[in-house]
């Protein structure tokens, strides 16, 4: 197959700017979250498609400070709930309160009415309260006592867990795993990369930064409109639900990716585009987000488990199985 890009929907005119603005967002996280370009790219894409991100990483790789610098590199709210056993969902979403003064119920909003809701240690908690972020992850909205209430746009859901410590944690249920758009892991920065990290956090007092907003939420808004408004390639398209497809029918897996994780492939190839500064999807920007999409929405059966397989290793060899279109 020859993928046809037609070239009257190709704007370097808007694809420039919005590059520029990009890079001057990568940069202003970089220069506090060191050594880790590869997940800030990951974290802008999911950014960018408008969906929420869980990261997994051992204690002390920066995950909090990761979601501190997004969120304050835009011009929007931040709100931090750290996810405990005894966390109620109320906690999260607000509830109805009686006032004595007006003898009436009003409504106090919860954390979860922000721009940037960091969920810190999301495993901590139980299923109950985990499942108080599923309506505002897919809906962008909370419903207290039958009312729904709309929530603050750009919105995004940033969940941390250790997948060291077990011991204390609840699993993630599917339903909430799948409406993460990326599961980004957080590996230990290189040699270099953690001299200039010692090097910057030990020049302050104490690891608190007075990170600045670099653009204001409403251009955050006409990104996001201008990476859905991508040009993609309809057998992009096909390419990236037949990868979805074949994990469901593999023998190495107990379930496989369901519809979302196709959108969730197209939108985050978009994005990964757009911060390549192409105006087109290529297959090679599928192939580079699959591994991120994919990886918590799929369970790996007993036997490849035994034999020392895990996820990562088994979608970059079902890719090499599925056929990409040509350029």
């Amino acid at each position: 197959m020859t993928i046809e890009i037609d070239s009257a929907r190709i704007h370097d005119e808007v694809i420039d700017p919005v590059s520029s603005t990009l890079e001057k967002l990568r940069a202003n996280i970089s220069q506090y979250f060191i050594g880790q370009e590869k997940v800030v790219d990951q974290v802008l894409i999911s950014l960018l498609a408008n969906g929420h991100i869980l990261i997994e990483g051992v204690p002390g790789l920066g995950k909090t400070l990761l979601a501190r610098c997004l969120a304050s590199s835009i011009d929007g709210q931040f709100s931090r709930v750290q996810f405990t056993p005894d966390l109620l969902p109320a906690d999260i979403t607000g509830h109805a309160m009686y006032d004595m003064k007006t003898e009436q119920f009003r409504i106090r909003k919860g954390p979860a009415f922000t721009n940037f809701l960091l969920a810190d240690e999301i495993n901590r908690s139980p299923a109950k309260t985990q499942s108080a972020l599923l309506e505002v992850m897919q809906e962008r909205q909370i419903t207290i006592e039958g009312k729904a209430i709309s929530i603050p746009t750009p919105f995004m859901v940033i969940a941390t867990q250790n997948p060291l410590e077990h011991e204390g944690t609840y699993p993630l249920p599917e339903a909430e795993l799948d409406r993460f758009l990326m599961k980004i892991n957080i590996d230990y920065p290189s040699l270099k990369g953690e001299v200039n990290l010692a090097r910057t956090v030990t020049t302050h007092a104490n690891e608190e930064f007075d990170i600045k907003a670099v653009i204001e939420s409403a251009e955050m808004e006409q990104l996001q409109e201008t990476c859905a408004q991508q040009t993609i390639d309809d057998q992009l398209i096909e390419y990236a639900v037949r990868i979805c497809q074949a994990t469901r029918n593999h023998s190495g897996l107990l379930s496989g990716a369901g519809p979302r994780a196709s959108i969730a492939l197209i939108r985050c190839a978009k994005a990964k585009a757009m911060i390549n500064n192409h105006t087109f999807v290529l297959p090679d920007d599928i192939k580079s987000v699959a591994l991120p999409v994919l990886r918590h929405r799929l369970r790996l059966t007993a036997d490849m488990e035994i034999e020392g397989m895990d996820v990562d290793q088994l979608i970059l060899q079902m890719l090499k199985t599925v056929s990409a279109p040509h350029e």
